[in-house]
């Protein structure tokens, strides 16, 4: 039988990937955050609780990182096909030393997510129940996911580091094709995100307040913005117009799912904090105070993104 050996010299590096994203952040930057608060708004909307999503996800990585230990590689269809999906042994210490939450607060999100149906014990087996897949199944997740992966790869064709640009529609099928594989390398990305802006803004939820601004910010200088921009060039223009509207705590109750009553409660201590600041309309954006704190973490992520995308591509490619 014919074996295809990948030629190395095709293969895509973390660190051309990190230079097109620095390079050309004007246009992957809002795709980015805009992605990014879809996943917050969803894991808001599955259970009304991030860190119960977050917890789900930390389990779910677990038997992700057995398969890949025992060499094991499904597919999309082939991993949700089961009646249920088994979890990896765990201990509540554990589990929250690794995602930042106090153990009676996973001790007691955990017995919540049993009483709910979405993990069971069944004997000595942990499990996710089929009924549950429609609460973590990553549907949207995948298809912005390959978006911003086609648009990456559109900046690594200007520059002649691959050699056409991948669609989106093949990059969703290299995903779901290498799933088990694909998922366990996003969750490494994922997960340490929020888990770094969780600990700079206290808990999810104000984050993911933050982080509606951000995009709002984001995609109102990207309109100004006629040519590509670096990272550190683009971000600081999002300061510069006094006269940006921002949001009003509707519109981000309405943008995150969140009530509106605690919207405005994390808003107050939001802007008491100088991460936003409020105009005479009520709406709130960006003060720039957090920036020194923000970008070497921003940068760190985006290091993970670039590690991240190179190996899809190479996926694709190789």
């Amino acid at each position: 039988m014919k074996i295809d050996i990948p030629d190395i010299s095709k293969q895509i590096y973390k660190q051309d990937v990190l230079n097109v994203i620095e390079s050309g952040y004007s246009i992957i930057g809002p795709l980015w955050t805009n992605s990014q608060l879809e996943w917050l708004n969803n894991s808001y909307k599955t259970f009304k609780d991030h860190d119960k999503f977050l917890i789900v996800s930390y389990l779910v990585k677990q038997t992700l990182d057995f398969y890949s230990r025992n060499f094991v590689k499904l597919n999309y269809e082939n991993f949700y096909s089961k009646n249920f999906l088994e979890l990896e042994k765990f201990n509540v210490i554990e589990v929250a030393k690794n995602i930042d939450i106090p153990k009676e607060s996973v001790r007691r999100k955990l017995i919540e997510l049993e009483e709910a149906s979405v993990i069971k014990r069944l004997k000595k087996k942990l499990i996710i129940s089929s009924s549950a897949y429609k609460f973590i199944k990553p549907i949207k997740t995948t298809i912005n996911i390959s978006r911003i992966l086609s648009v990456i790869s559109k900046l690594l064709l200007d520059e002649k580091i691959l050699l056409k640009k991948l669609d989106s529609k093949k990059l969703e099928k290299v995903i779901k094709d290498n799933f088990s594989h694909v998922w366990k390398i996003w969750y490494e990305l994922q997960i340490p995100t929020i888990i770094s802006y969780k600990q700079i803004f206290q808990d999810v939820e104000s984050f993911h307040i933050f982080g509606a601004c951000v995009v709002n910010q984001h995609f109102h200088a990207q309109k100004d913005k006629r040519t590509k921009t670096n990272r550190l060039e683009f971000i600081s223009s999002i300061f510069i117009d006094d006269g940006m509207f921002g949001l009003s705590a509707m519109s981000i109750s309405d943008i995150t799912g969140i009530p509106r009553s605690t919207v405005v409660r994390k808003l107050k201590k939001l802007v008491e904090k100088n991460f936003l600041s409020i105009t005479v309309k009520k709406h709130y954006k960006l003060t720039g105070k957090l920036t020194d704190r923000i970008l070497p973490i921003q940068k760190k992520i985006l290091n993970q993104l670039s590690d991240f995308s190179a190996k899809i591509f190479n996926l694709a490619i190789l």
